[in-house]
């Protein structure tokens, strides 16, 4: 899947919003990525299961692990199409963590998933919970990164279907605060 198909299937599904949008880090911005429209389509999400999959083949995963919630489909999809197993790690108080009997034996190679990636931060919290549980994080992917290459720098190889660089704002120094667009807090995360 070439990245003008992911840009395309992201504007025919409207996951890709225009507005003014609070972000989880406090920022604004005029663009959102809301992967699970995207997602909802089955036969969609298939596709990006199997395109991802393409891309990590060669790290011979044994289990897909995604942090809840917009790493759930994502992983789900890329094992689908890898033949391993998937599982996901959710919020348990302050951090994540496998809950609902999901295990990994010593040693499993673990593939992380995610459908937007902004600074890294849940997969490195996802990484955390696959390491104390005995698991080798080898990779990672995303169906969209949105991170910054000379900040945010992860400690394992990471690909992904399509980067988008989408502009931030302090909210003293928003525009669009400035000219009175109400704002939005869409996804699940709480703000930092």
């Amino acid at each position: 899947m070439r990245k003008e198909e992911v840009t395309e299937l992201l504007r025919a599904t409207g996951a890709l919003l225009e507005g003014h949008f609070l972000l989880s880090s406090g920022l604004h911005s005029p663009r959102y990525i809301q992967c699970a429209r995207l997602l909802q389509y089955p036969w969609h999400a298939e596709a990006i299961g199997r395109a991802l999959a393409e891309r990590v083949r060669a790290f011979a995963v044994d289990v897909v692990v995604g942090p809840a919630l917009g790493g759930i489909l994502v992983a789900h999809e890329l094992a689908r199409a890898l033949g391993v197993r998937a599982m996901f790690a959710e919020r348990e108080g302050p951090g994540l963590a496998l809950r609902r009997g999901f295990a990994l034996a010593p040693g499993e190679r673990v593939l992380l998933a995610e459908d937007v990636v902004t600074t890294g931060g849940s997969l490195l919290e996802t990484a955390e919970v696959v390491a104390q549980h005995g698991g080798e994080v080898v990779a990672a992917a995303c169906i969209v990164d949105r991170r910054h290459p000379e900040k945010e720098v992860l400690p394992f190889p990471f690909v992904s279907l399509i980067r988008l660089f989408l502009e931030t704002y302090a909210p003293e120094t928003c525009p669009l605060c400035q000219r009175g667009i109400p704002l939005e807090k869409p996804g699940s995360r709480p703000l930092r």
